[in-house]
């Protein structure tokens, strides 16, 4: 294995109905986006979602099994993993992760419970903490670990169970934790949970998480999956169980979001259960996977508002995840065993197949590098 523009690919093993072995790499070509295999770079058990560490060489995997667990690779410079550790998350079946910046142990340590920070006090002088926070979707809870200077994750340092459920029996019988999604603040998160039809917001204080405004809630039965946030502090969430995408614009003053507009996540008939969502760089256009008609739907963004433009087969099963990276669209087709590469058309913000297909089994997940 050689360096270069490495990609980072998740997938289902046996142990979850999956025909996966761990975490597979491949190369991008810069030129044509294709990718290229570099095999099985990590044998764990159903690593379905990575995430990289945002300052240091590092990714990092849930294992979405009953006993769920967080692991950690160093990343060489020939693009190989160098395993760095895993730990229980306290919850089962954890299905996504993010690490995250939050204030340390040693801030309020430093100045004194007494002395309390202005609003005019600049924050550089509060200790920055990295942790790891995880969705642990079977038990609906949320698992944090602080991660080491070598990026080696630590014990589980605060789970917090969330409660309700939504009117969909089978699928919102208890919470179910399913997105972390870090401020752009990098001092709190919201956890989307499918099961209490809810998007929860939490402040990072020493490892701890900590309840904040504003909080969400969607509309019964939407299962809120994932959320894709605009550069202008818009918020997409796409709802895996009534198929619809709702626009939530910022409020000026810094309260609850408003529900602007909602729409459905396809026009194509039958089931359908949206996965992965997001808005493009420049904030022109919203992506969304639709598992069931399998394609990817466009919408254009205007003042905010989605307004649904075409769809694009995504050239196989069960689009799980998808990525947007340099101008391209990747796609993990899970149960077609293959990520289909796509060309975002600059002009109209459509992805035109380029005939680029990385064979790759169960692929669940598609981590692009880092842009540091």
């Amino acid at each position: 294995m050689t360096g270069g523009d490495v990609f980072y690919l998740g997938s289902y093993t046996t142990g979850n109905g999956g025909t996966g072995e761990g975490i597979t790499a491949a190369r991008r070509d810069p030129d044509t986006g294709a990718l290229s295999p570099l095999g099985v770079v990590a044998k764990t058990d159903a690593p379905s979602f990575l995430a990289h560490h945002p300052a240091l060489p590092a990714v990092y995997a849930v294992s979405e099994v009953s006993d769920g667990a967080v692991s950690a690779w160093a990343v060489e410079p020939d693009g190989a993993l160098r395993p760095l550790g895993s730990r229980p998350t306290g919850g089962a079946h954890p299905c996504h992760l993010a690490a995250v910046s939050g204030v340390g142990p040693g801030e309020r340590e430093e100045r004194g419970e007494a002395e309390p920070r202005s609003e005019a006090e600049p924050r550089s002088r509060e200790r920055k903490m990295m942790q790891l926070v995880v969705a642990n979707y079977g038990s609906g809870s949320v698992a944090v670990h602080p991660l080491d200077g070598d990026g080696a994750v630590g014990e589980r340092a605060d789970l917090v169970e969330h409660r309700g459920h939504g009117p969909n029996r089978e699928r919102q019988e208890r919470a179910h934790a399913h997105m972390v999604s870090p401020d752009p603040d990098g001092r709190h998160v919201r956890v989307v949970d499918l099961g209490a039809d809810a998007i929860y917001r939490y402040a990072l204080d020493g490892g701890r998480l900590r309840a904040a405004a504003p909080q969400l809630r969607t509309r019964p039965g939407t299962g809120p999956r994932h959320i894709a946030r605009g550069p202008d502090g818009w918020l997409y969430v796409a709802g895996e169980l009534d198929a619809t995408v709702t626009a939530f614009r910022p409020d000026p003053d810094g309260g609850e979001l408003v529900e602007a507009a909602r729409v459905a996540s396809t026009g194509h008939e039958g089931l359908t259960y949206p996965s992965e969502i997001a808005v493009d760089p420049t904030g022109s256009h919203l992506y969304v996977a639709n598992r069931g008609p399998d394609t990817i739907a466009v919408f254009a963004l205007t003042d905010g508002h989605p307004r649904y433009v075409t769809e694009v087969a995504t050239g196989g099963r069960w689009p799980r995840h998808f990525a947007l990276y340099d101008g391209f669209l990747y796609v993990a087709n899970e149960r077609s065993h293959a990520v289909v590469t796509f060309q975002v058309a600059p002009s109209t913000g459509i992805p035109v197949a380029t005939g680029a297909v990385l064979e790759v089994p169960s692929p669940t997940c598609v981590l692009p590098p880092i842009r540091r």
